[in-house]
């Protein structure tokens, strides 16, 4: 799915988010406002991850976000 969408849709998205890293915060959710390099950030902060392993993380969730989640 193209980010631009998921960034649109940023507040139904987050409880998705949250099911993959519960560890990120309301307020974390709310400093990344829908941008994906602040979510990379964020999960190198709180679960100690490389970049590179962050990133791969957020490609691998973002594959498998599909449009039944915006309805």
């Amino acid at each position: 799915m193209n980010w631009d969408i998921i960034e649109g849709n940023w507040k139904q998205v987050k409880g998705k988010l949250k099911e993959q890293w519960g560890e990120l915060t309301d307020d974390d959710f709310d400093a990344i406002s829908g941008r994906r390099d602040q979510l990379t950030g964020k999960l190198q902060e709180r679960y100690g991850l490389s970049r590179d392993d962050a990133e791969k993380q957020v490609e691998a969730w973002q594959e498998r976000a599909n449009d039944d989640w915006f309805h």
